[in-house]
């Protein structure tokens, strides 16, 4: 089983926390779904891209906020 180092992550999320978040507001879900546009474009259908689980996130975190602020699409 592999460990994760706290301490390397702590210094990987202060480059990441701007870009990768759970959406509260309109305006941040807005930005995430302008960053997997983005992510689509680069992966593409290509499952061993190296941003292929990240697109996966963000379009977690995505439908999550979907599915909690915006009735209709439910």
């Amino acid at each position: 089983m592999t460990t994760i180092d706290i301490k390397q992550t702590q210094d990987i999320w202060s480059n990441l926390k701007n870009t990768l978040f759970v959406p509260h507001t309109e305006e941040e879900y807005e930005i995430l779904v302008s960053f997997l546009d983005n992510l689509i474009d680069e992966v593409g259908e290509e499952e061993t891209h190296p941003l292929a689980s990240l697109m996966e996130i963000v379009g977690i975190l995505i439908e999550s906020y979907e599915k909690a602020n915006i009735p209709e699409l439910i």
